[in-house]
């Protein structure tokens, strides 16, 4: 990911369209920046238009409320999140300045100039997390993408539940191996979840907010929570 020396990289907005299925007018339209460069990896990913969908479709519920977006990269659901009501924190890799910068850039694509940006690393429990203010509700999208990195996403995760015993992890992931799962890591940090079916907010198609995304993706949701003692 070292991109030292390199110019400012060329980068392409993509104009995503979240529009109300039922009998109102209603729509959305973000632009997001991707940066066309293989070192960065700063596309929009299927999973990331499936969160943003759920979002959408909960936008009353939004806002007013205090979000933290994980590992935003471009941002797509955070933005919508932000665009709908939300106040919004996002957040990547302290040690990778150029995600922290696109997050910037998809902020400032927006007019979301009044968003913050910070720099978390998983499962590092740094003065930027201890200080985050309430939240009610954590994003991650496709976050679950490198085995050896779950245990340090649920840390955070778990850290961030105590803090805020009422928030909830909203979480989509995109299926690449049977034999990848969570439910031991869960109960570890004593956690639950839930899945979401798509079909429940729209989700369950190929092509979503004007995109060719999720396209064929095998995409899951679930939301994760403290559990509670019975």
């Amino acid at each position: 990911m070292d991109h030292s020396g390199a110019e400012t990289p060329s980068i392409a907005y993509k104009v995503f369209t979240f529009e109300d299925k039922k009998n109102t007018p209603e729509s959305l339209c973000v632009s997001i920046p991707e940066v066309l460069d293989p070192q960065y990896g700063m596309y929009v990913w299927p999973c990331a238009v499936v969160l943003a969908q759920f979002l959408w479709t909960r936008r009353e519920e939004l806002r007013g409320k205090t979000l933290l977006e994980l590992g935003a990269g471009v941002s797509l659901p955070g933005v919508v999140a932000a665009r709908c009501g939300a106040s919004v924190i996002l957040s990547d890799n302290a040690e990778t300045p150029q995600c922290l910068e696109n997050c910037r850039r998809s902020c400032d694509a927006n007019g979301l100039g009044h968003v913050t940006v910070l720099g978390l690393t998983w499962g590092e429990v740094s003065p930027d997390l201890v200080l985050l203010p309430k939240l009610d509700i954590i994003l991650g999208s496709d976050v679950f993408y490198e085995p050896q990195d779950f245990e340090d996403i649920l840390l955070t995760v778990a850290f961030l539940l105590r803090k805020n015993p009422s928030a909830q992890f909203w979480t989509t992931y995109q299926e690449r191996s049977a034999d990848w799962s969570i439910e031991v890591l869960l109960q570890r940090w004593g956690l639950t979840c839930v899945d979401v079916g798509l079909e429940t907010f729209g989700a369950d198609e190929a092509e979503l907010a004007g995109s060719t995304l999720p396209g064929n993706k095998s995409i899951l949701m679930m939301i994760i929570t403290l559990k509670t003692e019975s």
